[in-house]
């Protein structure tokens, strides 16, 4: 007898003013969401919010659908108002500080500006959450550091990982 696979949804924040105030198109959000898709993921629309509180206020609206995974990009950098890391940490009921280590170190081969990206990934509750540069660089990284990682995650996350 066989089950019907559980569908995962996805979520993608994008913390950028200048992009939520439509003073430039956003292109990491189509990145993201075609490779959530690929991975198997249902992906629900991208928010595009200002960098600062409004990052906060769009992750706990998302958490509380109960996606399987939120990718966020932008607001990890120094700049006055990046604070994706401020808004995010308080959410997180577990932090998985390897995947950022890695995700700094695989950006490390290619610019040394990858150190000072202060994002975090954790989970809340049964939501994987990764805080991604902003950078094309940064979000590829990102997204391979994440590949061989993010199925055996939900699958924790769910319950159903076998020890």
């Amino acid at each position: 007898m066989s089950s019907q696979p559980r569908i995962r949804r996805a979520a993608v924040v994008v913390a950028s003013s200048r992009a939520a105030a439509g003073i430039y198109a956003d292109t990491s959000a189509p990145v993201l969401s075609q490779w959530l898709a690929a991975a198997g993921f249902e992906v629900v629309p991208p928010r595009i919010v200002p960098d600062g509180a409004p990052v906060a206020e769009v992750l706990r609206e998302l958490l509380e659908s109960g996606p399987s995974v939120i990718l966020t990009t932008g607001g990890t950098g120094l700049s006055a108002d990046d604070l994706t890391p401020e808004m995010t940490l308080p959410l997180l009921d577990r932090q998985i500080p390897g995947i950022m280590e890695a995700i700094r170190a695989a950006g490390a081969a290619s610019t040394p500006l990858a150190a000072l990206s202060r994002g975090y990934a954790g989970t809340a509750g049964h939501t994987l959450v990764v805080n991604l540069p902003g950078s094309a660089g940064g979000i590829k990284d990102g997204l391979r550091v994440l590949q061989p990682l993010i199925g055996h995650l939900c699958d924790q996350l769910e319950g159903s990982h076998e020890h």
